[in-house]
């Protein structure tokens, strides 16, 4: 009987378990408004960039010109995938709303104030 419970259990787990990915999960909603480096991408690059591209740093991102003049690189390490050893930022990931964010204000045209 404690077999055939276990049994019983484990199979309950493996079947409640999501194999969905992060990116499968996470909110993906277009973004609709004009997007700008003061407003929305500044903040994504002050909280998650800095730490590794701060002032005096090899690619430094301190500055509005810094983020825009390295878009195309910022575009392609962001949306690596996991576990690709170039992709940014390091140790962690930005959301996907992070992301499209910075996709829109390519796209808006790189937009300062």
């Amino acid at each position: 009987m404690k077999k055939i419970m276990y049994l019983w259990s484990s199979a309950v787990l493996l079947i409640a378990c999501d194999s969905r990915t992060y990116e499968e999960i996470s909110d993906n909603t277009p973004i609709t408004v004009p997007v700008r480096y003061n407003t929305e991408v500044k903040t994504i690059v002050d909280n998650n960039c800095l730490g590794c591209h701060g002032a005096g740093s090899f690619k430094p991102l301190t500055t509005y010109t810094d983020v825009k003049n390295n878009i195309e690189g910022i575009l392609d390490r962001i949306q690596r995938a996991n576990g690709d050893l170039q992709k940014m930022p390091q140790g962690g990931s930005l959301s996907q709303t992070q992301i499209n964010t910075f996709i829109k204000w390519k796209a808006d045209g790189l937009t300062e104030n």
